[in-house]
Parts: C-alpha cells; structure tokens; sequence
C-alpha cells in the first residue's frame, strides 16, 4: 500500500495538534522566594522539565523579581534575586511582590500569580522574625508553602515542625532534598519530598491551572499517565460509544483525525519533547513501513486481525465496538510508552528509537490481543463512565 504520511502529513498534524494543545492551555504562574544559597535553581530544575533555571527565557521584571519562561512550557516562574532580609530590603521586596501580585489579577490575564513557593534551607535550623512577618503578609494574597531544601537529618524534620507549630497562615511545610545528597562513597541520600510538594500543589492551584502544572512537573509521572488514560477513555467513550454507527469499510480514514486529536492531546498532558523522529517511530510500529498506521483500508487489513472474536470485516463495515478496540489499544500504548520516554528525560536519558519502535509495536499488540487489560484500565473512570466499556468483558 502506498506511504500514508506524505498524503495525509500524520506526523507535522499530530506536531502541529500537540503545539495548539499547548498553546490553549493557561499557564500557571509561581513566586519562588528564598535567601541567596537556599536553592531554588536546583529546585526549579527538579520539579519542572526542560530545565527551566537554565534554559528559560529570564527578563527583569522589577528590581528583585526575574520572569522565567520557555516556550511549549506552561508555567511562568518568578525568583527573587537572592532575598537578604532586612528592613528596608522587605519593605522592597513586598512592594515589588504586592504590585507584581496586583498587577495580575487587575489585567486578569495569564500573569496572575497562583502559588508562592519561600524557600528555607533547613540546616539554618531558624526562621527569622522578618521573614515570619513576610510569610505572614503574602499569604493574604496568595497560598504560600514553605519548602525547606537541604533537609538532611534529624534536624530538619524538628525544624519542619517547629514552623507547623507556629500556625502561620500557610498551606504547608515540605521537607525536601532536590538532588542526591553524596556523604561518602558509600552512603548517598536520595531526593525525596518533591512528589508531596507535587501533590501539596494540586490541592492548591485553581482547577484552570492544573493541567499546565501537570504539563511543566516532571516528578510524578504516573499523575500524567493517569490523567491521560482518563482524558483518552473520556474522549474514546463520547467519539465512538457502543451506540456508533458502523463505519463503511470504504471510509475507514474517518479515524484519521479522531485518532490524531487524541494522540495529540496525549502528549501535550506528558509535555514531553516529542519530534518527528520519535513520533514516526512509534506509528511506524504499528503501521508497518512509514508509519501507514490509521489511514484507509490498511487499518482493516492490517491491524483487524488482531482484535480478539472479529478477524474478518462481516458486510463490509467496521463496527463502533471494533473501531473504539483499536482505538482505545492505540492511546493506551502510545501512553505507556510516552511514559518510559518522560521517565528517561527526568533522568537525563532518551530510548533509542529502535527501542521506541519495538516497545511501541509490543504494547499495541498486546493491547489489542488482551481486550480485558483495557478494561481494568477502564475500572479508573468515574462510575457514569463504567457503563460505557462493559463490552470489554
């Protein structure tokens, strides 16, 4: 059959999707505050991708407050410029804030601040009574969770629940160790603290903003994988449903664009960086030579046979029930193999595509020959939704 992607150009459309996605989704805006030394570059660098404190855009936005952006990241980040406490020096500051703070919710646009990460390294072992009367007067703006980085030992942990004890007016204290902590040779201390810091930050945020911070974090995996097996079987359910009209074997390339939207949509919720190579690979798995994947008759004759009890294409139709399998095998494998390639960016590492390829090819065959294993993954929807998918069983 002839090359699918120059006539119907999947891998720009699904590039070019995932931008929009991105493009549509509203930012989310945090204040980082914290003395000089404290470690906010390493935070910033764990939790979010791309390795914002380095490669972002960063542009003064006043005196003390630097904006860091990059672009196919949702998240605008505001750091202090080595906040050294003292009156006049917080009088500055806070000012600086306040108008920043202000300034957003006056324009209502996308530089409204959300969340105010302060920043305390632990072994200090103390809070100072400006920085408590700092604390206190941003929280009447904005949530405010003290991180406390460094935290090694005993000590630590005491300091953390000398700060809870004195009820401030805050969402929270994390302890934290952004990066492994070498003693020795032979004693290292994992990062820890970032996924409850992650998970302290969704409770938090406004519901408009948690799919950009989904996007940008890069500590908790799954949450994404999570998020897009529900937004994937939510989407399959409403597109196809037991109820869909069959589809004229002849007009098989109507899952084209179905199928596109939600690939594009799975990867803008990972916020991974996905190019044409890695993206052609993985359909070129499924799809045989060039990535022919989804596209006419190729999709019947190929992949069809593989859908356990159908095999053959009765009356010349594929039915709703047949088109949602297929469909639905393809989201869930594109989603655990997103997932492997976001775990390896978090560390630095990338697949080899030829790796990619086989995995892919590996997870859509299984997916399509254990229809039951979709099913399970279905028992993650909400009971309105369960209806739906009792035809997995």
């Amino acid at each position: 059959m002839k090359n699918m992607v120059g006539n119907f150009n999947i891998i720009d459309d699904i590039m070019h999707k995932t931008e929009n996605e991105i493009k549509n989704i509203k930012p989310i805006s945090i204040i980082l505050i914290g003395k000089t030394g404290v470690g906010k570059s390493t935070l910033i660098n764990r939790i979010f991708r791309e390795n914002l404190a380095e490669t972002g855009i960063g542009s003064p936005v006043t005196k003390h407050l630097r904006r860091i952006t990059k672009d196919g990241v949702p998240i605008v980040l505001y750091d202090t410029k080595g906040l050294e406490l003292n009156n006049e020096a917080q009088k500055e500051v806070l000012k600086e804030i306040f108008e920043t703070i202000s300034e957003g919710k006056k324009n209502q646009s996308n530089k409204e601040i959300h969340l105010i990460y302060y920043c305390i390294n632990a072994n200090s072992s103390r809070i100072e009574p400006l920085e408590l009367e700092l604390i206190e007067k941003l929280s009447t703006k904005i949530p405010v969770v003290v991180i406390l980085t460094q935290s090694i030992g005993n000590q630590s942990k005491e300091f953390g629940q000398y700060i809870k004890n004195l009820n401030l007016p805050i969402y929270g204290v994390v302890n934290v160790m952004a990066q492994e902590f070498i003693i020795s040779n032979d004693l290292t201390i994992q990062p820890f603290g970032l996924k409850e810091l992650i998970e302290m930050s969704f409770q938090i945020i406004p519901d408009e903003q948690k799919r950009a911070f989904n996007n940008a974090q890069q500590v908790d995996i799954e949450r994404k994988a999570k998020s897009a097996r529900s937004w994937a079987f939510k989407y399959i359910a409403s597109s196809f449903g037991v109820g869909f009209m069959p589809i004229p074997f002849s007009d098989a390339s109507i899952l084209v664009p179905m199928q596109l939207t939600l690939l594009a949509h799975i990867t803008a919720i990972f916020g991974i960086s996905m190019d044409k190579a890695t993206i052609t690979s993985m359909l070129a798995a499924i799809g045989g030579t060039g990535g022919a994947t989804y596209a006419g008759r190729y999709i019947v004759s190929t992949i069809i046979k593989l859908v356990p009890g159908v095999g053959t294409i009765i009356g010349g139709v594929i039915s709703g029930a047949t088109a949602s399998i297929m469909t639905t095998a393809l989201a869930l494998s594109y989603i655990e193999v997103l997932t492997v390639i976001a775990k390896g960016e978090k560390d630095g590492k990338y697949p080899d595509l030829k790796n990619i390829e086989k995995l892919m090819k590996e997870k859509f065959e299984n997916r399509l020959k254990n229809s039951k294993k979709t099913s399970n993954d279905a028992e993650e929807l909400p009971e309105e939704k369960k209806s739906k998918w009792q035809f997995w069983k």
